[in-house]
């Protein structure tokens, strides 16, 4: 079964995969890594699932502190905190500064 933000942005030379390495936790955080000054809605439309979802991943990273929020004026602001380890046991040696280098260091495709 595919995934919603499968099918927002196939990867070059695949049909429809039916699954993808990064989450959408991990698709949302990239997204306010990239524009922190983007709204719910932007956000949800980049990953590829509803607004309600994105806010509940915004809640979950927040909570666990990859995320920080504040209010400026009627808008809500969201920036990574690049200096986080990873949660799996594996990975946790790692902070997710490093992945987000990855990812701003890859070419966009529009």
């Amino acid at each position: 079964m595919s995934h919603p933000a499968d099918a927002a942005r196939p990867a070059p030379g695949t049909a429809d995969p039916s699954w993808t390495f990064l989450t959408h936790h991990g698709h949302v955080l990239l997204a306010v890594a990239r524009l922190p000054d983007a709204r719910v809605a932007d956000i949800a439309a980049r990953v590829g699932i509803s607004p309600g979802a994105t806010l509940a991943i915004l809640k979950d990273l927040e909570q666990a502190g990859y995320v920080h929020r504040r209010r400026v004026g009627r808008r809500t602001h969201y920036t990574a905190d690049p200096h986080r380890h990873f949660r799996h046991p594996a990975d946790a040696a790692h902070q997710i500064g490093e992945l987000l280098a990855i990812f701003a260091a890859a070419p966009r495709r529009s």
